[in-house]
């Protein structure tokens, strides 16, 4: 890899990119012998392995020693054989099952295919997957077969299982001995809390039929593996033995930080940056790694982009006289076809695919055997994925090169320019909150469809349970009796609460409006939540759906349906709207750290926000073309922020330095926000953010930032727990970026609904340096 970048130092499109460049040395194995049943051992030696990595022999000591057990080491460590072969032996020795939970079917498919061939030996086990991807016969078949270890996703545990535990899964159940919790990582915010709601109910079903699973939950690196996992299975934290060493062999790794060059004076488009295009600098990148013979994945941000890169990619290889490796560019993501998924992974696997583009779906575990070279879509946004995509090389004792190409996006330029972050920093931490109330109260009325409720269930699903019971019961919905054993609760023949077995756990919302087409085969497109429709499908709005774009002709809010048409318009449109907060009550309050006449409040809360109007822009410039005003229904959200409340007066010291106080909160809001999951596991869309000088209840200015989930889901609670983390990180950003007015790599934001009006760069440093 030292060569290749040095001849890309040479390259006529070299100008100083390279800000950053590190290598990471190869590592030996470490290795410890561990007794397994004579049989497993022979079939493993078969395979030529005679000893196991330290870290998997301690795991499996753990669980052999009836601990609950959390790996949290990187990609390509092994983690799968500290589940396999405790589930290999305790089905042979006493037909104990094994339910394995994973995120994704492709990650399934490819964790079946494994099990399966280490099984194949042994007639008395077998293996199958309980997923949405089958048929009705093939589940059919699945249930029929007895499994001894059965694969599926939350969703299909939610829907499938649970729901008929007391008869097609009885058996199962009763002999349930393991529970594999896989990637555990990616079950965070309320997708996170709906799962760990899920596997209190699977906890509650086996306690009826007297059995009780450990479980082993594999994740990535964060900085609270041990803690996450309790949350999402409702297990005691201390009941972990957490293996979070590193003992697998790798080659050395060469890490490049990509910052692409500015454009010339009077050179750069309408609406652009300062920066030339990072999509053009990666491209370059790509193609001449697979030229030079490196097998190369880079990563994109959406599907159409992996698509289309993947497309112009091979054109230009083909151009360069590289046809077989042209023909052997490809793209990956989650739309493909299972079958064909399946063949990408296989062609990677035997080195027979040049290339691929990828979204994050090939970030998770499935294997596909070595690559040479990882090109990074900007920062990933947490240290986590970026780790996750960059162990997607290196998996052999071969160099293997990471190449991160920044954008000009806040969090890009801030870890471009802090390194150290991504590799001495304190991993971020993951969020869940399954005592979410509003969350609470589907499951409860579902795990009331499964066994009737009872006092002592609280708990499994905490303080809050009982209130909650005797709201559904007054509602009608639950009805209690007395029995022998006490008090239980059953759901009502006339409920008419939406529990969650009537949708998947990612989707469930309070209003959902379906999106239609006029004149298509079939009229329709799929559903938004209410929120994302007024932003998304308002009249007017221009919507990118599977490489296709459509116009909303009309958005009917009486019958939650969007009119769209196909079009070929090269716009695109953004919202503006107007937010408010009310404080509902402060639940717990704190001076900073730093400066101790401002204030950090956690808080119950509620935002309104209304959309107002929207931008027509140009899809490759940005410039605005137009605006319009929009007519639609103010929606609220009662949920949770932290939020600082400022020292009366503050306003008027800022404004004697000539400049806009509310541009300069409105700019520390934004680079707040760009930088929160640097501290706290999540995507910037997971939380929302409102300023303003004067609010009437704190009686001064005040910045929040919010859960953007009904009753929160965490994100904001940690964020008060880490305040001064999150406001040195903002100074980090504003000290970094040269430019005078500021820009999208500091405080400008393309989510605003202000339309990045009034914004104050300079005020924003001074506020963040004396007060914050």
């Amino acid at each position: 890899m030292d060569k290749f970048v040095e001849w890309v130092r040479n390259r006529e499109y070299y100008t100083d990119q390279i800000q950053f460049q590190r290598q990471i040395p190869a590592r030996r194995p470490k290795t410890q012998p561990c007794e397994m049943d004579p049989e497993v051992t022979a079939e493993f030696a078969d395979r030529g392995i005679d000893e196991l990595y330290a870290h998997q022999a301690g795991a499996i000591d753990a669980v052999r020693g009836g601990r609950n057990v959390v790996l949290a080491t990187p990609t390509a460590s092994g983690k799968s054989l500290t589940y396999t072969i405790p589930a290999l032996e305790r089905a042979r020795d006493h037909d104990g099952r094994t339910l394995y939970i994973g995120p994704q079917v492709a990650l399934i498919n490819d964790q079946e295919a494994t099990l399966s061939e280490f099984a194949e030996p042994f007639e008395d086990i077998s293996v199958t997957q309980y997923t949405g991807s089958l048929s009705s016969a093939e589940r059919q078949q699945a249930r029929d077969d007895g499994p001894s270890i059965v694969l599926t996703t939350p969703d299909m545990l939610h829907c499938g299982l649970l729901s008929h535990a007391g008869d097609i899964w009885q058996a199962f159940f009763q002999s349930l001995d393991f529970v594999v919790v896989d990637e555990v990582h990616e079950y965070r915010g309320v997708f996170g809390s709906h799962v760990g709601l899920v596997l209190r109910r699977l906890t509650r079903l086996c306690e009826r039929f007297d059995a009780d699973p450990q479980f082993v939950c594999c994740s990535a690196t964060i900085s609270n593996p041990r803690e996450h996992a309790a949350t999402i299975t409702g297990q005691p934290s201390e009941s972990f033995t957490l293996v979070n060493e590193d003992t697998s062999e790798t080659g050395p790794t060469h890490w490049l930080f990509w910052q692409p060059p500015k454009y010339d004076v009077g050179d750069a488009p309408a609406g652009a940056g300062q920066r030339r295009s990072h999509h053009g600098e990666r491209m370059r990148l790509f193609v001449d790694l697979v030229q030079r013979g490196y097998q190369t994945v880079a990563f994109t941000r959406a599907r159409q982009t992996a698509e289309r890169y993947a497309t112009i990619s091979s054109d230009t290889l083909a151009k360069r006289d590289q046809s077989d490796r042209a023909n052997s560019i490809t793209a990956y993501h989650a739309g493909l076809r299972d079958d064909r998924r399946g063949a990408i992974e296989a062609a990677l696997h035997a080195d027979e695919c040049a290339g691929v583009w990828s979204t994050s779906a090939l970030e998770l575990g499935v294997d596909i055997g070595s690559l040479d070279a990882v090109l990074l879509d900007g920062y990933p946004g947490t240290q986590m994925a970026t780790f996750q995509r960059a162990g997607r090389v290196g998996r052999g004792t071969d160099p293997s090169l990471v190449t991160l190409v920044a954008s000009e996006d806040q969090l890009d330029q801030y870890v471009i320019n802090h390194p150290e972050e991504l590799f001495e920093g304190t991993p971020e931490r993951a969020v869940a909150n399954p005592s979410n109330p509003n969350l609470l109260r589907l499951h409860a009325h579902a795990a009331a469809i499964e066994r009737p409720l009872r006092t002592a269930d609280e708990r499994y699903f905490g303080p809050t349970f009982p209130d909650i019971v005797s709201t559904l019961t007054d509602e009608g919905e639950l009805t209690r009796r007395q029995t022998a054993d006490g008090l239980e609760w059953r759901r009502t023949a006339s409920g008419q609460t939406v529990n969650p077995y009537e949708r998947g756990l990612r989707t469930i919302t309070d209003r959902t409006v379906v999106l239609r087409v006029r004149g298509g085969q079939s009229d329709e497109l799929g559903e938004l939540p209410l929120d994302a429709a007024l932003r998304d499908v308002h009249p007017g709005a221009i919507y990118h759906h599977q490489g296709q774009s459509y116009e909303v002709q009309s958005l009917d809010l009486d019958r939650d349906e969007a009119w769209l048409a196909p079009t070929e318009s090269d716009q695109q449109t953004r919202v503006q709207f107007e937010e408010s907060m009310t404080i509902e009550e402060d639940i717990t309050t704190k001076p900073l750290a730093t400066r101790e006449d401002v204030t950090v409040h956690f808080a119950d809360v509620t935002r309104r926000k209304q959309v107002t109007g929207f931008q027509r822009r140009d899809h490759r410039t940005g410039e605005i073309i137009s605006e319009e005003s929009l007519d639609l229904p103010e929606t609220t959200l009662s949920t949770r922020a932290l939020y600082l409340t400022l020292p009366p007066g503050l306003d008027g010291l800022m404004q004697t330095m000539s400049g806009s106080f509310d541009g300069g909160l409105h700019a520390v809001q934004h680079a707040l926000v760009a930088t929160f999951p640097l501290v706290i596991l999540c995507d910037r869309r997971d939380v929302g953010s409102v300023s303003t000088i004067d609010h009437a209840q704190a009686e001064t200015s005040a910045l929040f930032i919010y859960d953007g989930y009904h009753g929160g889901v965490g994100l904001a609670r940690n964020g008060y727990d880490q305040i001064e983390e999150l406001l040195q990180h903002t100074w980090g950003l504003f000290a970094d970026c040269g430019c005078a007015e500021g820009c999208p790599a500091c405080i400008q934001s393309p989510h605003c609904g202000r339309a990045n009006e009034p914004l104050d760069k300079r005020l924003a440093v001074t506020l963040t340096i004396i007060r914050l």
